[in-house]
């Protein structure tokens, strides 16, 4: 099947694209108009968006199709990352692996925005942890923290497994198993290794679908349990 790309996608964009190809089968309908919005496939009745950030952005697109539609959104967490470095003439100057690896809990900081949507029966979360090329440019245009380096484009290598969320009780499932009950987000943050940001994110969105509760306060932390 013969699918669309436009060459010279940037950034999120070449990803997005390379996701989609990855994703689609040979009778999925692609870039369908529906309900006065473009969904990127539709697999039997269902719609899939392949977002690679800023769900923030697809609030009212995703509650108004998920109204009247199954709807599945797919999400890449990379797990691992590739750091391409070239120069203007497009030269390879250095290839490095980046030490941050994703997590399915990274979710979180993206279903902040949308935390509603899982209570719908129709919307299905789908996470797909990827291994990714990112290529930048030493042009001097980047920023300060990259020495003038430029993020040019990130690029699909690989899907090394996929998740499936239809409850808020399946992403309760990402808090660490051994977590004894009730806790804070400082020791959600240590049980899980990650940031007491990151962990405050994953309790917040966590109560806003109802599968955590308040159970009272230490000292000024909040005190949570499983709902």
């Amino acid at each position: 099947m013969e699918r669309r790309r436009t060459i010279g996608e940037l950034r999120e964009r070449s990803l997005h694209a390379g996701l989609k190809s990855w994703y689609a089968l040979p009778r999925d309908g692609i870039e369908v108009p529906v309900d006065g919005y473009v969904v990127d496939l539709v697999r039997r009745g269902t719609l899939i968006e392949i977002q690679t950030r800023g769900f923030a952005k697809l609030d009212r697109k995703l509650t108004r199709l998920a109204s009247a539609h199954r709807v599945r959104l797919v999400f890449p967490i990379s797990r691992r990352k590739w750091i391409v470095t070239t120069d203007r003439a497009g030269s390879v100057l250095r290839r490095r692996l980046s030490p941050k690896r994703g997590a399915y809990r990274d979710l979180f900081a993206e279903m902040i925005h949308i935390p509603h949507l899982m209570s719908s029966p129709n919307f299905t979360l789908e996470a797909l942890l990827v291994e990714v090329e990112e290529l930048r440019c030493a042009d001097g245009r980047g920023s300060r923290r990259r020495k003038g380096v430029s993020v040019v484009d990130t690029r699909l290598l690989e899907v090394r497994s996929r998740r499936r969320f239809r409850t808020p009780g399946d992403l309760a499932r990402l808090l660490p198993p051994r977590l004894e009950e009730p806790f804070t987000n400082r020791s959600l943050a240590d049980a899980a290794g990650m940031s007491p940001a990151a962990a405050g994110e994953m309790t917040y969105t966590l109560r806003c679908m109802g599968a955590l509760v308040v159970v009272g306060r230490r000292s000024r932390a909040y005190l949570f349990a499983r709902a």
